[in-house]
């Protein structure tokens, strides 16, 4: 029995710096992270050691702020060390803080006047600075003739809009924020919001305000006390989108400056910044709580004020989850989940038709971050006593408030809903009122059975109970208790899911239901609402494939479900993207595997069947005919969502999409690449993978600079990395690799992201796979690889890596011999060392005789580049190669015929070149400087 291995801090601290060695930057973080907890005495040196080492790997990551705050943290301890000094110079340079930048690498030069490396930095840097200073002074007066048109009231009104948009470009870049906060901007934006009520010198007011608060916590502080949280409340208050998302931009700006975040999407809140400002950022939550339930703000800005909370809610650095339920939070939301337009009391709430929904998506958030028994019990307690007051209350209006929190509730976190729904006498109050001749008790009561048919169980209970009365409620004469109580049927009519074996009620039922919302939705007489129904009935139907069929040649309907789903209205999200998730097959799918299926049968066990309308070519048809009418258009709208579920639903359909080579032009076009990005970034694991998938799907047989232009193709990096993980399957790491591929062979940058993401040693564990696809894709990525000189470096390393290209390059796959020859020919090219670790594999020879051989005429030439590599790597390389037959195979090419092959001319021609590399070493003799003995 082996040893077991001690993990000392040490220990941990060496096998950080072995995995950054080998590029794995996420790994070596870790190790550092764990010797850090490890160690007790936090003055020591070795901790300044493992601070200073994981600031490194945060460099490598681009995480700045993460790599300024170990540094901080290392010169505490040894305030005079260059190695933590230099880091923290780089990392302050990336961050656009040059003259902070400047002061560390002079004090690198003070404290180590031989260090070589600094001197280069110091220089630019010097340089930097200078021409700083100097745009400083001619950005000053830009930014003093600006100020002085934008807040001069008398000046012409479409002057002042100019000049405010140009003080918003000027914002943007850290010389021109810093500038304008000096002169004043804050005070001066302060008093002209006060006259400006709606325009737009209002909104680049707040926007410029946004900007000196980003990646500034001076800033953010100084503009805070200037003008405080309050007006940025009073700033969202608006029925204008545009006020109301530059505020929101602000607001979250400020979480960000004090929590360390910075607005990407795989940017995360750093725990000491948090810790240190534990106060402002507590403050921030409170203030976001007491306004989700002011009588006096509109609903844009309610609906706002709760998706900056849902933004934020997962942080455990930010501990808002359970701060929220401690401040009574949950009983405010359940104020807005239960608020109706139909009630319009003196201090009724202003709601739009997506209030609930976010409400919904909120409550999921925060019961997601309940991480043990106590905080669930804790989460439902605040619920159920809000719940009770209102049921003790004996007007019809509390008992319909409570019907529609229950249904919010059970279209966010269901356990929850269901609690709720099971306690003693809450279904059978619903299906009381459903049965009253109150149309809104019959409204609020049909939906509540919708959402509560949700589970197998429940949908039985309620068939047996609540059929009837559903089916009488169809009758009514009022469109909008007739349309829920057609969902409800159809939702109790599709429990059997997409087995189709199991009907609950009698054959063609679902078609005729499905017919109805048809009608519904195209008629265009019929409101907004009715038709988000009739899509939500839909897509509870479309689980049958006969109403699948139906449904993709009705067009129409198909133009109708797309045009509400353009809206972008969160209401209808649902019922949309699950219909469009139906109609492509992409949905989670039970693997039926052949020994079980017959064991199944030996048991008399229930098999599910697939209707053979759910075949591959009808799939392929519905999904064609949904891209070419739009819909990838329809998923960018609903894509706002901040509902993880539902962004996995559309990331499904994307995924649909894109699996048809065809039709992945039009997603791009249609600015489908841009919002998957997020979506492979954050989400449910399934919703990520999906996302990830789609986009390496789009990347294999698009040039990657159109697909992603810009930044987005190095973002595009981490998810495709992501797919690279043993429980993806064999195709999705196949498009990640090939995407990768693409990705590395244009431009030094996207290599070094790949590095940077920790990409190289997930793509080379394929390289080792018996898969012959998986292994050529694998090597064809290295290939690309290898023209980064960091790779080189890692290659000339203390490893394998070189030997096992070499043998890659007698592959019997001859793709991957291909790529792994041409990966080998490089690294040849440019390094004696891995010109020297060939020979270290003891089949050397037979390999590179292989690769002379080799009947591809293409091999061949890289084969005999390699050897001319080797040859002119050093004399000692050379020698080894005289002492073997690989000069008389390259004089016998030499004398190849021109019938040879193809391309044997460029053999001939370089297997010469080889032959005079060797003459220069005076190994060999001309042939006419032979003499015989």
């Amino acid at each position: 029995m082996g040893a077991t291995i001690v993990e000392t801090a040490e220990t941990l601290k060496d096998m950080g710096n072995e995995a950054f060695k080998n590029g794995e930057w996420d790994l070596s973080i870790d190790y550092y992270t764990k010797a850090i907890k490890k160690t007790e005495d936090k003055e020591s040196k070795e901790m300044h050691v493992y601070y200073k080492n994981r600031a490194a790997a945060y460099l490598k990551k681009e995480k700045y702020l993460n790599a300024v705050s170990d540094c901080d943290k290392a010169l505490e301890i040894v305030p005079t060390d260059p190695k933590a000094l230099f880091r923290r110079s780089q990392a302050l340079e990336s961050l656009e803080r040059y003259e902070e930048a400047y002061r560390d690498a002079r004090q690198v030069l003070n404290v180590d006047p031989t260090n070589k490396a600094i001197q280069p930095v110091l220089a630019r840097l010097h340089t930097i600075v200078q021409e700083r200073h100097r745009l400083n002074a001619s950005t000053s007066t830009k930014v003093t003739k600006m100020i002085e048109i934008a807040f001069k009231m008398e000046e012409d009104r479409e002057k002042r809009e100019t000049a405010m948009k140009n003080l918003l470009v000027l914002a943007r870049e850290s010389i021109g924020a810093e500038i304008m906060y000096k002169e004043g901007v804050v005070q001066k934006i302060n008093q002209l919001i006060k006259v400006e009520k709606k325009s737009n010198l209002r909104i680049q007011c707040v926007r410029i305000i946004g900007e000196l608060c980003r990646n500034s916590l001076d800033r953010t502080k100084g503009v805070i006390s200037i003008v405080g949280i309050p007006w940025f409340l009073e700033i969202i208050n608006s029925n204008q989108e545009e006020d109301v998302n530059a505020a929101q931009y602000c607001m979250q700006t400020i979480i960000n400056s004090y929590s360390g975040m910075e607005n990407k999407p795989d940017s995360k809140p750093i725990q000491e910044l948090c810790e240190k400002h534990k106060s402002e950022i507590d403050t921030l939550l409170s203030c976001l709580l007491h306004s989700v339930t002011n009588r006096t703000i509109t609903g844009l800005a309610r609906d706002s004020i709760m998706e900056l909370l849902i933004k934020n809610i997962h942080w455990d650095q930010l501990n808002w989850a359970e701060r929220l339920v401690e401040l009574k939070g949950l009983e405010r939301l359940m104020e807005v989940a239960s608020e109706l337009k139909e009630y319009k009391y003196e201090s009724a709430m202003d709601i739009t038709d997506s209030s609930r929904t976010i409400a919904s998506v909120l409550f999921s958030k925060v019961y997601e971050n309940m991480y043990y028994d106590k905080a669930r019990e804790n989460y439902f307690s605040h619920i159920q006593e809000y719940i009770k007051d209102k049921l003790l209350t004996p007007d019809i209006e509390s008992k319909v408030r409570v019907t529609v929190a229950i249904t919010t509730l059970l279209t966010g976190p269901i356990d929850v809903g269901n609690q709720v729904i099971a306690k003693e006498g809450v279904m059978e109050m619903i299906l009381v009122m459903a049965g009253t001749e109150d149309v809104l008790q019959q409204k609020v009561a049909c939906e509540c059975i919708v959402a509560a048919a949700s589970k197998k169980d429940k949908a039985l209970a309620i068939i047996k109970q609540g059929v009837n009365i559903l089916k009488e409620l169809y009758k009514s004469k009022n469109d909008e208790i007739r349309i829920r109580a057609l969902v409800g049927l159809c939702k109790l009519g599709s429990y059997g899911g997409n087995d189709a074996t199991i009907r609950p009620f009698a054959d063609g039922a679902n078609q005729k239901l499905g017919e109805a919302c048809r009608r519904f939705l195209i008629n265009p007489k019929k409101d907004y609402d009715t038709k988000r129904w009739a899509a939500e009935g839909l897509s509870y139907l479309t689980l049958d494939a006969e109403v699948k069929e139906k449904l993709i040649e009705d067009r129409p309907a198909i133009k109708a479900l797309i045009e509400l789903a353009k809206t972008g209205n969160q209401a209808a999200l649902y019922g949309v993207v699950t219909t469009l998730v139906n109609l492509c097959n992409a949905y989670e799918k039970q693997e039926m595997v052949p020994e079980m299926i017959e064991l199944a049968k030996f048991a008399k066990q229930h098999i599910p069947e697939e209707h053979e309308l759910d075949d591959a070519d009808f799939v392929t048809k519905r999904v064609t005919i949904l891209a070419k009418e739009g819909v990838t258009s329809a998923l960018v709208a609903l894509s706002k969502t901040e509902s993880n579920n539902s962004k996995e639903l559309i990331a499904r359909v994307f995924n649909a999409i894109c699996a048809e080579q065809e039709l992945r032009g039009i997603v791009v076009q249609q600015g489908g690449a841009k919002v998957l990005l997020p979506m492979a970034l954050e989400g449910t694991e399934k919703g990520k993978k999906h996302a990830a998938q789609a986009l390496a799907r789009i990347g294999v047989n698009i040039n990657p600079e159109v697909a992603f232009p810009g930044q987005r193709m190095l973002e595009v990096v981490r998810p495709l990395i992501n797919l690279l993980h043993p429980d993806c399957s064999g195709l999705e790491n196949f498009e990640a690799l090939l995407t990768l591929c693409n990705i590395a062979s244009c431009n030094e940058a996207a290599r070094q992201r790949i590095l940077k993401d920790g990409g190289l040693p997930r793509i080379e564990h394929f390289m080792y796979e018996e898969h012959t696809m998986l292994c050529r894709a694998a090597t064809q990525v290295i290939t690309n690889m290898v023209s980064s000189p960091d790779v080189v470096k890692i290659y000339e390393g203390d490893n394998d890596r070189t030997k096992y290209l070499l043998v890659l390059c007698g592959d019997e796959d001859k793709d991957t011999a291909f790529a792994a020859s041409g990966a080998l020919a490089t690294l040849t090219a440019v390094s004696e060392k891995c010109c020297k670790k060939i020979f270290e594999l003891k089949s050397w020879l037979e390999n590179i005789h292989c690769l002379l051989a080799n009947p591809n005429s293409e091999i061949m030439y890289r084969g005999v580049y390699i050897v001319n590599n080797l040859i002119n790597s050093s004399k000692e390389v050379a020698e080894k190669l005289i002492d073997t037959d690989v000069m008389e195979i390259l004089m016998a090419l030499t004398r190849l015929g021109d019938a040879a092959f193809e391309g044997v001319d460029k053999v001939r021609k370089l297997a010469n070149e080889a032959l005079k590399s060797a003459e220069k070493w005076n190994l060999i003799k001309k042939p006419e400087d032979v003499t015989e003995e």
